[in-house]
């Protein structure tokens, strides 16, 4: 029988304390079920969408196992590796972390790319009792001699199904090829398709399974639209919909996604230019842009975030009232993540995604994957009924053009071209970071220390 409150687990005295200090009473689903799973020592397979509080259900049972075990650690190597597929992520992990383990004395550190590697290299010189990492830094440190994995007494692997969206899949095998035999590995995605199970079984042995349902899922308290629309009426909706979000009364926040970093650029210029304090978060940015730009969306200075997928994952904010896809995800995967910013923590939220005629195919595939239709959005004066007609009755959007050459590729993940409101493919710019520029096809004979970026 699981438990009904976090009073009835057997956790340390120092996570009790700082439990009532959250006023943290009633555990979710998936932290009833996994919780008593894991201090057991249990493997587990977890299935659990975004925002289900599924970090606590890891992070409250590794930290009650470090708690008076803590000062062991070998130069170079961490006692629990968190592997997280963007930087975003990362750092949230990171915090759950601190402040979970507010009263036990343990030692933790980040490692992502898109910064300088020396304040890590030096963290992990005396080794740390956590460590939360993206896999192309890590591997990158690996390589350099500056980790060792040989003594990880706990392995979680985070957001699976993003990490193989992002091609991590060869960079997951190596680091779990040098973890040692023993060791309690946890194992969590939103999704589980047939390679993710496979992946799953070679890493996990003898696992618990947690699959938390539907109606569990923050999914349920999501008001999901879809708006017909033209390319050219986008803007003029989008407008609309933040003038009714600046005069609501909570919930005020606001993330538009673009498909394209370009785009996320281009229309975060042009709302602040119409009115809408807006910034832009994507791969092309600094890390420290990024958490600027995080930081005054937190605070409501900025009330919009224009972001590409990168922020789909990771992004913990409060009063986010709405989410918009200004473009449609041509992974149907990414927009349960997407829409997932919204109705955090037993909120409830609004969605609304825009599709064009060449979105129609991805339209479908969402519908497809989400197991059912969007509710139509007709109220507005940039409806196009035709459109909407050609989506009831099936028929095809127009084929997605091939992209010209030129830029960074294709990302691994994706199946088809993407179409952007900028007119360029995702991917088309340099210089991406941890988040969006990992996904790219590993070179055996690229150098080492020029992955973490």
């Amino acid at each position: 029988m699981n438990p009904t409150s976090f009073e009835a687990m057997p956790l340390a005295a120092p996570l009790h304390r700082v439990l009532q200090e959250l006023a943290y009473t009633t555990p979710s689903p998936i932290q009833a079920q996994a919780i008593p799973l894991l201090l057991e020592g249990r493997d587990l397979l977890g299935c659990a969408q975004t925002g289900t509080g599924k970090t606590a259900s890891f992070a409250l049972p590794i930290l009650n196992a470090l708690h008076g075990t803590t000062g062991k650690n070998r130069p170079r190597s961490p006692r629990c590796l968190v592997l997280a597929p963007t930087r975003e992520l990362a750092i949230q992990v990171g915090k759950s972390f601190t402040t979970y383990g507010k009263y036990v004395p343990f030692r933790h550190t980040l490692i992502y790319g898109g910064v300088g590697q020396s304040p890590q290299v030096s963290a992990m010189r005396n080794g740390v009792d956590v460590l939360v990492a993206c896999p192309g830094r890590l591997l990158d440190l690996i390589d350099q001699r500056h980790v060792d994995l040989s003594s990880v007494e706990f392995f979680v692997l985070d957001e699976v199904d993003r990490m193989l969206d992002m091609g991590f899949l060869r960079d997951v095998k190596r680091i779990v090829s040098l973890l040692p035999p023993k060791r309690q590995s946890l194992f969590f995605s939103a999704t589980l398709a047939p390679n993710i199970v496979e992946l799953a079984h070679s890493i996990l042995r003898n696992p618990a399974s947690v699959s938390i349902t539907p109606e569990t899922t923050t999914a349920e308290k999501i008001d999901q639209q879809v708006c017909f629309v033209t390319k050219e009426s986008k803007r003029p909706l989008l407008e609309e919909l933040l003038r009714g979000q600046a005069n609501a009364r909570e919930q005020k926040l606001t993330i538009v996604f673009s498909r394209t970093k370009h785009g996320a650029n281009k229309l975060a210029k042009s709302l602040c230019a119409a009115g809408f304090p807006s910034d832009a978060i994507h791969g092309n940015k600094s890390q420290a842009q990024r958490e600027k730009a995080l930081d005054r969306f937190k605070k409501g200075l900025t009330p919009v975030l224009v972001a590409t997928d990168v922020a789909a994952r990771g992004v913990d904010v409060k009063d986010v009232g709405l989410v918009i896809n200004f473009d449609l995800p041509n992974e149907p995967e990414a927009y349960v993540h997407r829409i997932g910013r919204t109705a955090r923590a037993g909120a409830e939220g609004r969605a609304v995604s825009f599709c064009s005629e060449d979105e129609l195919e991805y339209l479908r595939d969402i519908e497809k994957i989400i197991r059912m239709p969007i509710p139509r959005w007709d109220n507005h004066n940039w409806h196009e009924e035709a459109l909407a007609e050609r989506h009831k009755k099936g028929i095809r959007g127009p084929a997605p053009k091939k992209p010209q050459g030129g830029g960074g590729g294709q990302h691994r993940g994706q199946r088809r071209p993407p179409q952007g409101n900028s007119g360029q493919r995702q991917g088309g710019q340099g210089g991406q970071g941890q988040g969006e520029g990992q996904n790219q096809q590993r070179q055996k004979s690229r150098p080492a220390g020029n992955r973490g970026r």
